[in-house]
């Protein structure tokens, strides 16, 4: 008999979450999923891409990810251990002028996650071509890792989210 991992059983936990709030609620458009299982590290990572149903401008990812180790401290009860799944949200959106609107973008999520570190961004363009776009990637990063016994945090998480896809596609 299989028995589920703590990474499973987030995994499902966020699945069932936000595909209800796709097909149920029609507030959200799932436009992106992965799910490795990384053979050569024993590492899995699962990620889960939407935007908001009416703005497609900024995309929201949910990545939790595991590693061997955490996977082997679960599976052999590990004493002293806290078996868990790291967590990451991205942001991803296209700015014009990143000197005016990166600061922006951090205080609106500073706003809304609070979190211990500032959220990270990333700016990507296409060398040598005439560049109006950028491409910015905000990850808010949590500094432990998650397990069951955050379960029911998960529907607040998911309104954080949604709370910046929100406020993001305003900015």
């Amino acid at each position: 008999m299989f028995d589920p991992t703590v990474f499973d059983n987030l995994k499902v936990a966020f699945e069932n979450q936000l595909y209800d709030l796709d097909n149920l609620d029609n507030e959200i458009n799932i436009v992106s999923r992965y799910d490795r299982v990384e053979m050569a590290s024993l590492s899995r990572e699962f990620r889960l891409g939407f935007t908001m149903q009416d703005n497609a401008d900024v995309t929201a990812e949910i990545c939790l990810e595991a590693s061997l180790k955490d996977l082997a401290d679960e599976i052999l009860e590990a004493p002293d251990t806290q078996p868990g799944c790291t967590l990451r949200v991205f942001f991803t959106m296209t700015v014009e002028d990143p000197q005016a609107e990166c600061p922006v973008i951090e205080s609106i999520l500073n706003q809304i996650w609070t979190p211990p570190s500032r959220p990270k961004q990333t700016l990507q363009y296409e060398y040598n071509k005439q560049q109006a776009h950028y491409q910015n990637t905000a990850e808010v990063h949590f500094d432990r890792k998650i397990n069951e016994n955050q379960m029911e945090d998960l529907p607040s998480l998911i309104d954080h989210i949604l709370d910046s896809l929100e406020a993001l596609a305003t900015e």
